[in-house]
């Protein structure tokens, strides 16, 4: 079989009928690449090789886990990507779709390169550790909203779909799992540039507890700073409010 590793965050979902649930989400949407990210043991991978008429790849950095998946699947030898999800290069030309349990340790990372490559990532579907689910599904005004939460909402739709319990794995992790959806927003909020947006964003809540006024002093001016809203923290403006400061930074 195969040896779990910590140091690569490895939780193997078993229960077929989660992973019956996250593959039926997933074809909820058209698609016609697919990239799963992380397949380990394979408890999603064979739902999906033998989807038709779709071009399926998947990335997994474990020797161990490509050889057992090379043995187990012998149809997914030349599907393989033998390298960290974090370091590969774009997996197809056009649109594609990715799925995954996702690794939680390195989920936001995974997250981040899912922005850089949104032009042509139409859907992701995974499985986070709960908290991060919820940080990225939640709304302003809420304890847990914070970066992930506005630079992913910006630009996909966010939908939590359900929980996943921790006997759902082996081994069982320390904490809840949940499933989310993005989708690409119909309309992105005008902004003066992406990088003058996530520079924002970061300094916002980097010092989360301040006003606004303060975690942002060095990117605008006296008199722009004297604005009410910058009276508010950061977890009180919404994705549309922090867009359209970036036009007044310095």
């Amino acid at each position: 079989m195969y040896t779990l590793k910590k140091s690569l965050g490895q939780h193997f979902l078993k229960d077929e009928n989660i992973c019956r649930k996250i593959v039926a989400a997933m074809q909820e949407k058209n698609f016609h690449q697919l990239l799963e990210v992380g397949p380990g043991g394979g408890a999603l991978t064979k739902y999906l090789l033998p989807l038709k008429d779709i071009d399926f790849k998947a990335v997994e950095l474990d020797d161990e886990k490509v050889n057992y998946l090379m043995a187990t699947y012998p149809e997914i030898k030349d599907k393989i990507i033998h390298q960290s999800f974090l370091e590969i290069e774009k997996p197809f030309q056009g649109k594609f779709t990715v799925i995954g349990n996702f690794p939680y340790n390195i989920s936001s990372q995974i997250l981040f390169k899912v922005l850089e490559w949104r032009e042509e990532v139409e859907c992701v579907i995974g499985m986070f550790q709960k908290e991060m689910a919820q940080r990225v599904a939640a709304k302003e005004g809420s304890k847990v909203y914070g970066v992930i939460s506005v630079l992913v909402q910006a630009f996909y739709r966010v939908e939590y779909l359900f929980d996943v319990h921790e006997q759902c794995f082996q081994p069982p992790p320390k904490v809840k799992s949940g499933v989310i959806r993005l989708t690409p927003n119909s309309s992105i909020p005008e902004m003066k540039s992406e990088k003058d947006f996530f520079i924002l964003v970061k300094a916002a809540f980097n010092q989360r507890r301040k006003m606004l006024r303060n975690a942002t002093k060095d990117l605008f001016d006296t008199a722009t700073l004297s604005d009410k809203i910058f009276d508010k923290r950061a977890e009180q403006l919404s994705i549309e409010q922090f867009a359209a400061l970036t036009f007044k930074m310095k």
